[in-house]
Order: C-alpha cells, then sequence, then structure tokens
C-alpha cells in the first residue's frame, strides 16, 4: 500500500484538478482512449470529454552505469465536465497518441470558459470548459517505459474514482 505523499515518485494526492494546474504536466503521457460522454439530464452543454491516459509523474535520471530514463507512471482519468466547441485533427495515426503539452488559453470571446488545448505528438484538440478533474486511478509504479502495459494499468477505464 502507498502513502501519500510518496517521496520516490513525487506524488502528493491522487486527485488533481484545474486549480493545480501549474503544478501538473503532460508532456509525453500516452492516451490509451478517450471518450465524448452526454450527462443523463439536460445539462448544458451536453457533453464530457474524457481522457483515459497514463500520467507521467516523475522521469529518473538513468542510475550510475546505465543509459536509460526510467518512469514514475499512474493510469488516470482526465475529465473536463461541460465541454463544448470541441475541434481538432488526427493523424497520421500509425503511432500511439501522446500528449505534448496541455495550455490554458484566455476565453476567446465573451464567453467564461477557458479555452484549452491538448497538443500532441500526431493530433490537435481545443475544447472549451471551466476546468478538469483528474484520477489518478492505481499507485504510482516505477518502470522503465513511458508508458505502463494493459497488465500495469488494468486495461481500458474512465473510472472516476483515485486510488486509496
Amino acid at each position: 500500500m502507498i502513502v501519500l505523499p510518496h517521496e520516490p515518485s513525487g506524488l502528493t494526492k491522487a486527485t488533481w484538478t484545474d486549480a493545480d494546474f501549474a503544478e501538473m504536466g503532460w508532456h509525453d503521457c500516452r492516451i490509451h482512449a478517450l471518450s465524448i460522454d452526454e450527462y443523463d439530464d439536460d445539462t448544458l452543454p451536453p457533453a464530457r470529454m474524457l481522457f483515459d491516459l497514463d500520467y507521467v509523474l516523475k522521469w529518473v535520471d538513468p542510475a550510475r552505469g546505465q543509459r536509460y530514463f526510467t518512469f514514475w507512471i499512474s493510469p488516470a482519468t482526465l475529465v473536463f465536465e461541460r465541454a463544448w466547441g470541441i475541434e481538432g485533427d488526427l493523424g497520421p495515426l500509425h503511432e500511439l497518441l501522446e500528449i505534448a503539452d496541455i495550455h490554458r488559453l484566455d476565453p476567446p470571446d465573451d464567453a467564461p470558459d477557458p479555452l484549452w488545448h491538448i497538443e500532441g505528438q500526431n493530433f490537435d484538440l481545443r475544447l472549451r470548459s471551466a476546468g478538469y478533474t483528474q484520477y489518478l486511478r492505481r499507485p504510482p509504479q516505477h518502470v522503465r517505459r513511458q508508458m505502463l502495459s494493459s497488465a500495469e494499468r488494468g486495461s481500458l477505464s474512465f473510472d472516476e474514482r483515485s486510488f486509496g
């Protein structure tokens, strides 16, 4: 069982929100699945944008005599509530979806919601949303690759519960 804070990975909590944006980074986070979901009622805007991803908590410098970095990674669900104005480009899709960065931009109009730009290695998404919540579904794992295997991450999931 992992106890927070977890010094080796740098993890201080398992649920993050847009209030933590300045402390977070998504560089090299692998997206395994994404979903645009509707609310059960007449909530406007009607969409939720969800991402199933491997959240890279920390890059670990190569050990003495080694050449490669290792990584502390947790499977995560990133949820943008009341998402709207979703647009973007995908492709070519001969490679995995991997985030380069997420930017929070000032609204380009009179609507109060910021513009979120999810910049990827082979995709580009933009959406409007007041904010997000990110749930780390399992404790961080120290691995040699920048992504988790299906067994390490527990398969695809949009579960909105943090571990522990």
